[in-house]
């Protein structure tokens, strides 16, 4: 694809439209594969956000998904009810608790992971060397830009 010279801040924006586009279409087809009958969106979404981070409090992870308390409350419950998350008391706030993957949490993430892996990785074994190799350079750009 060429891009548009007309300016720089054309270019850009142009740039930003068609890369979100793509990174929102295929996040939501990576989401899209996992096991029928599983875990919601939300609930998988809590449990990788515990899974990255480790252990948090039930407000830290309703702020990390971006949901009011009383929905995350529900969500956590449903993973305590399923053995994946478990509440542990708070080391320096007696009021507080805080929220872990179990070890059953952590072996389901584990699933889910291959399995969207195992998606991705046969898409991309049906691309040529160089369209590969563009992905990588492209996938390590938006690592940067991501931390920017």
């Amino acid at each position: 694809m060429e891009w548009p010279v007309a300016t720089e801040q054309g270019t850009a924006d142009e740039l930003a439209r068609t890369l979100r586009d793509a990174i929102l279409r295929l996040n939501r087809r990576v989401r899209q594969t996992r096991a029928v009958g599983e875990l919601t969106f939300s609930q998988l979404s809590a449990l990788t956000s515990l899974q990255l981070a480790g252990a948090l409090t039930p407000r830290e992870l309703a702020d990390v998904e971006r949901v009011q308390p009383p929905t995350m409350t529900k969500i956590v419950g449903k993973l305590e009810e399923r053995g994946l998350v478990v509440r542990t008391p708070h080391p320096t706030d007696g009021r507080q608790v805080i929220l872990a993957p179990t070890e059953q949490g952590r072996e389901m993430y584990a699933q889910f992971e291959k399995v969207r892996n195992e998606w991705l990785a046969e898409q991309l074994a049906g691309l040529s060397d160089s369209e590969r190799d563009v992905l990588l350079r492209a996938a390590q750009i938006m690592q940067q830009v991501a931390r920017a």
